[in-house]
């Protein structure tokens, strides 16, 4: 163990990645039939553009964004995976994950492709009904997670879901 894990396995503050900024940076890659990594949704307050087939998004703490993940090499898909997560304040607690620095809280985490398209079209409902992914309850996607572990649907994202969300948030405020 280095002295630099120390602070945090003894419950001090968690040291942060690329401390310069408070913002959650994800790196997206596409090439093509290869490597498609892509943001399905999310408000991100800028982008970086590396080269012709990388970019870096931020992301604000408290934001929440919707990560994809898609690989393949010779003999077909080797991964697929979506990641719902919401961008950290600093010091706060968080998992890691790759492509994303320093790392988020992770809300929903699915991999394989028929169940990451059920996410996605999960996704496409909730919009549908005329709501932002990206203001919906943090708890529903963690619902969306734990229902679809267990082999189960899961429930809709009501507009009156949402209004209650809405209301909890502002009196946590």
């Amino acid at each position: 163990m280095t002295s630099a894990a120390v602070p945090s396995a003894r419950g001090g503050p968690v040291p942060r990645a690329h401390s310069a900024d408070s913002l959650t940076h994800v790196e997206l890659t596409h090439i093509e039939k290869r490597i498609e990594n892509w943001i399905r949704f999310g408000r991100e307050v800028s982008e970086q553009v590396l080269d012709r087939r990388r970019r870096i998004f931020s992301y604000r703490p408290g934001s929440i964004f919707a990560f994809v993940r898609w690989a393949a090499n010779d003999f077909g898909t080797i991964i697929s995976r979506i990641d719902i997560v919401r961008a950290v304040e600093p010091g706060e607690p968080y998992q890691t994950l790759p492509f994303v620095r320093p790392g988020g809280d992770i809300l929903l985490k699915i991999e394989g492709w028929p169940k990451v398209e059920q996410v996605l079209r999960h996704i496409d409902a909730v919009e549908a009904a005329g709501i932002d992914a990206c203001e919906v309850a943090p708890d529903h996607w963690r619902h969306v997670a734990n229902r679809m572990s267990a082999g189960h649907e899961p429930r809709a994202y009501t507009a009156d879901r949402h209004q209650a969300w809405l209301k909890r948030r502002e009196i946590e405020q």
